[in-house]
Formats: C-alpha cells, sequence, structure tokens
C-alpha cells in the first residue's frame, strides 16, 4: 500500500509533538571511511524540475544539478564523508593531471579510456581532447551563455594530442582551475549537438558521468541508472537514482517521512528547522551535519534611474532592511544563519566578516528605519517613493516569505513596492539579466568561485550585471585580485571589494541560513557540502541496508 504523503503541515505536527530532547547520531566521517563500500540499490532523492538540458543555455541550478549525475568535468569538487562542508578542494575528473607552464598557459592530460555513454549518436565512443576542446570553444561561443564569464579568461583552447589539452588565456586568472570545477563547464557531446542544434531535449543528455538518465517525466521524475563504463574503476556504488519532483515543502516532507527519499527533501538535502525536531522524533538515528547554505537572497536596482542613481537611497534601503527578522520568521532558518557581504559568507576564506566592515558601513546591516527616513529626505525623498519589485515564486514559498519580509521593512520607512511574480523559467530567462523594470529580487549563491560573485554582477557589459554597476575603481580592483596568485594577497584584496561595494550598496544582500543537512543511517560515505553537485556527492556514497 502507497505511504500517504499529503499530509498538512498542522497534522504533521499533531502526529509528531516537539521532540526538544531527541538527538541526531554524531556523524563520524572517520567511521565512515572506515567501513567496506557495498554496491546496488538506488539513491531516492527529491529534486526540481530542470530548465531543460543544455547547460550553456541556462544559468539555472535545477539544470545543473540533474546533469551532475550524468555529465564530468576536467576537475571537480572533492566528495566524501571526509570533505568538510563549506570546503572546495579540487581535484581530477577527466583530466588525471594538470600543470601550468606559465602564468598564462595550462596543459590537462585526459583518463585514457574514458567513454560516452552507450547511447545514440555518439555510442559509447571514446572522449578525446578534441571534446574538451569542442565544448569550451561552444561554452565560449553561445552568446547568450549566462555563464560565459566563467571562463571568458580562455584565449585559446588546443587539443595537443587526443589525450592533451591545452588552455592560452588572454592574462593571468588565478582562480582558473577553481573555474573549471565549476557546474556549468560540463563537457558536451558534438555529435549530439550537431543532430539537434542544441542540448534541451533529455535525450540529449549523453555525458561520461556515473550514472545515464533513463526516463524524464516533466514535473514528476527523472530516473539514472549505472554507466556500466564509467571511467572510475568500482564506481558508482549505487545502480541508479531516483529523483522525484515535488515543489511542495508540506508535500516532501511526509513523503521524506514516510521513508520515500534516502535525504531531507529540502534544495541541498537538507530539512528546514522548522521540521527539525519532528524529524529527529521520527528518524532517531538520522544523520546531520551544520551547513552554511551558499545562497541568500539578492536585490538588484537600476542603477541609471532615479531614485537608485543616489547612494543615499540604496544606503536607506540596507538600512530598513532587516536581516536578523528574515532568519527568526523563516522556516528554514528559525533564527540560525548569517548576514552576507558581495561574496556569500559560506565561502569562510573568502568572505569579509561583517564585523570588519568601516562603522558607517556596519551601520547598513543594523535595522534602523528612523535613519533610513533621514536618509531618503537628505536624497529629497522625505516622503518615500514607490516602486517595483519583480522576482519569482518558483524559489518555493519560504523565499516569498522572506521577500515579504523585506517589503514590509522598507514600507516602515516609506518605501512602498509593488510586488510583481513571474514564473521561473521566464524569470531565470530574462530577470537575472537586467530586464525588470525598477527592482528585482532572487537568491545569488550558484558559483563555487568567490571570484564569480565580484565579476558577474560589477563588471560591466557581464551579462549579469542586472543592476548596471558601472564602477571604474571597482572594476579595477576586481580585475587586479584575478592576476594575483599569492592567495593571502589576493584575499586582502578581495576583502578590500567587499569593503568597497557595502559603501556603495550596489545590491542589497539577505542572509544564508545555517541549515541541517540529513540523510539516512545506512547512507555510507555522504559528505554535504554547498552547491548543486548532487551526483558528485552521490558517486562515492552507497547503501548499507
Amino acid at each position: 500500500m502507497e505511504p500517504k504523503t499529503s499530509l498538512s503541515r498542522r497534522e504533521l505536527l499533531k502526529l509528531g509533538g516537539v521532540a526538544a530532547g531527541a538527538a541526531t547520531v554524531p556523524f563520524d566521517p572517520r567511521a565512515a571511511a572506515a567501513q567496506t563500500p557495498k554496491r546496488g540499490g538506488v539513491f531516492r532523492v527529491r529534486g526540481e524540475d530542470p530548465v531543460g538540458f543544455d547547460p550553456h543555455l541556462t544559468f539555472s541550478f535545477r539544470t545543473m544539478g540533474a546533469l551532475s549525475y550524468t555529465h564530468s568535468r576536467l576537475v571537480k569538487i572533492k566528495a566524501g564523508s571526509s570533505v568538510a562542508p563549506n570546503t572546495m578542494p579540487v581535484e581530477g575528473d577527466l583530466a588525471e593531471s594538470w600543470t601550468q607552464t606559465s602564468d598564462t598557459t595550462y596543459v590537462f592530460t585526459l583518463r585514457k579510456g574514458v567513454r560516452w555513454h552507450p547511447k545514440p549518436p555518439v555510442n559509447g565512443r571514446e572522449l578525446t581532447a578534441e571534446d574538451v576542446k569542442y565544448t569550451y570553444e561552444r561554452f565560449l561561443g553561445t552568446r547568450t551563455n549566462p555563464n560565459r564569464s566563467v571562463l571568458e579568461s580562455v584565449d585559446k583552447v588546443e587539443a595537443v594530442d587526443r589525450h592533451t589539452v591545452r588552455f592560452t588565456l588572454k592574462e593571468p586568472y588565478a582562480w582558473f582551475v577553481d573555474a573549471l570545477a565549476s557546474l556549468s563547464t560540463w563537457i558536451v557531446a558534438r555529435e549530439a549537438v550537431e543532430k539537434n542544434g542544441d542540448l534541451r531535449r533529455p535525450d540529449t543528455v549523453i555525458g561520461t558521468g556515473p550514472w545515464m538518465l533513463e526516463r524524464y517525466e516533466p514535473a514528476v521524475r527523472l530516473t539514472f541508472v549505472r554507466n556500466p563504463h564509467y571511467f572510475m574503476p568500482g564506481l558508482p556504488y549505487a545502480d541508479g537514482v531516483e529523483v522525484t519532483i515535488d515543489e511542495d515543502p508540506s508535500s516532501r516532507l511526509a513523503a521524506w517521512l514516510a521513508g520515500r527519499y534516502d535525504f531531507a527533501p529540502e534544495a541541498g538535502m537538507v530539512v528546514r528547522r522548522i521540521d527539525l525536531d519532528l524529524a529527529r522524533q521520527r528518524k532517531p538515528n538520522l544523520q546531520t551535519a551544520d551547513v552554511l547554505t551558499v545562497f541568500g537572497g539578492i536585490t538588484w536596482m537600476k542603477l541609471d534611474q532615479e531614485p537608485f542613481k543616489d547612494v543615499r537611497v540604496r544606503r536607506a534601503l540596507a538600512q530598513a532592511s532587516n536581516w536578523k527578522e528574515i532568519l527568526e520568521t523563516n522556516a528554514w532558518s528559525q533564527g540560525h544563519g548569517v548576514p552576507n557581504p558581495a561574496v556569500p559568507a559560506a565561502f569562510k576564506e573568502w568572505s569579509l566578516p561583517i564585523g570588519e566592515l568601516p562603522p558607517e558601513t556596519r551601520r547598513l546591516y543594523e535595522t534602523n528605519a528612523a535613519e533610513a527616513k533621514k536618509l531618503l529626505r537628505e536624497a529629497g525623498l522625505p516622503n518615500g517613493f514607490k516602486t517595483t519589485l519583480e522576482t519569482t515564486p518558483g524559489y518555493g514559498p519560504d523565499y516569498i516569505d522572506a521577500v515579504q519580509v523585506g517589503l514590509r521593512n522598507w514600507k516602515n520607512a516609506g518605501v512602498e513596492a509593488e510586488l510583481k511574480l513571474k514564473e521561473y523559467g521566464a524569470y531565470i530567462s530574462s530577470t537575472i539579466f537586467g530586464k525588470y523594470e525598477r527592482m528585482a529580487g532572487g537568491l545569488f549563491g550558484a558559483w563555487t568561485v568567490p571570484d564569480a560573485y565580484l565579476y558577474n554582477y560589477h563588471v560591466p557589459g557581464q551579462i549579469l550585471n542586472a543592476s548596471g554597476v558601472n564602477d571604474p575603481k571597482l572594476t579595477e580592483m576586481i580585475r587586479a585580485q584575478r592576476r594575483v596568485f599569492d592567495v593571502r594577497k589576493r584575499r586582502e584584496l578581495v576583502y578590500d571589494i567587499q569593503r568597497h561595494c557595502a559603501q556603495q550598496a550596489y545590491h542589497l544582500y539577505g542572509p544564508s541560513v545555517n541549515s541541517v543537512a540529513a540523510w539516512e543511517p545506512y547512507v555510507k560515505n555522504f559528505g554535504p557540502n554547498v552547491g548543486a553537485d548532487h551526483g558528485g556527492r552521490l558517486v562515492v556514497a552507497w547503501l548499507d541496508r
């Protein structure tokens, strides 16, 4: 009999009560790593509906997450229980090794014997350096590729021989290898593109990754099966992955509690804190780990329009905002989280602690409606102003709850913003590129490279510079840090950039949630981390039940 999965939140709370004294099993990565892997079984995951399957035509984490099961990159973020959350150690994926022969030249040696999925029109042929060359030339040659800036520094890609690729950069780019580990850099099959024109359709999902897409049922599920020719010996351990698409928080929580998923049901495999006590009672052996989510809210403003040209208006909006109230009232956080500067706080090595901002800028993170009104008066707006805010319900109801808090905060300072909602697919293909009326909101946190948050959102001409930032001093600061290979010196430059961004308030940043990743005790060698590389984390995990 199918378990009931349509319980309301009220029913769930009645059923579970409050289990304040319940505790999850402490996660011991050493014990997990010491166990003998088991083969077989199917991972059951709650996921999202992709926005097509072409990584060069969308910015959406939904698409990148789906491709993480089927595709490979030259390098990747290391996975497994021994990797601490919120760290990004890079290791080879398709690349067996690589060397940097000059400030602008990198040579990658590919693994031999890597084969494409045994599907037409590629039919399991061997991957070569020409495939890598083709992928990155398409990546850079697709003008509408929203991820193009990730590798914009590349001048030339050469297939030196069948298993060697050489990249020549236009100028030194110290983040280059980290950028190659981005989720948008999947290696794609030339034949699939040439046959179909693009890679939007599910039958074009042909990679060299651990699983193959067997079936896609829109708005229902994605089914992946083991790639029998995967190039990493013995991997993956699981026979497949079933990703269930469920956009309703209550429905997916009920399904998880009923035993239909092996991981917590929210994005990133986390459980909402409002549901945590109930989950602990129903799943007493649940494995958990704290992870600071990389994503937080971002608000864009048309900087070439009044009143947003005036920095006092932007600072007023910042000072009217209340990041603490967002965390306290939100189902995800329940008070747990931190504010964000321009680089998300999840990147602990690179994100500037708010306490290190100058006092006059630090005050922008301290809610003060009276001071916000004063700034508006000084800007010639004694009665405040009216505006619009465009966003999407596609990030879920908890996100919209946070948006409503923000609108209420602004209203307290005299700013009335009319909320305009756009369907997620339309939003991700228009609003994030600056196609909105006056103000827009969304989530930032798509990249695993801190530099991307500075370059993409602040350098003129970048497709994701949705506010239209044009600050020559800032542009030069951002370009300068990219050329510095000394990590300590580069970090200081990145800190200075964040101080400048905070002072100018070109964007408003919401907080990031200190979330709880959760998985069943029979899932072994799993380590949660930031980003949508679910396949990359599951390939080294196994089921012991």
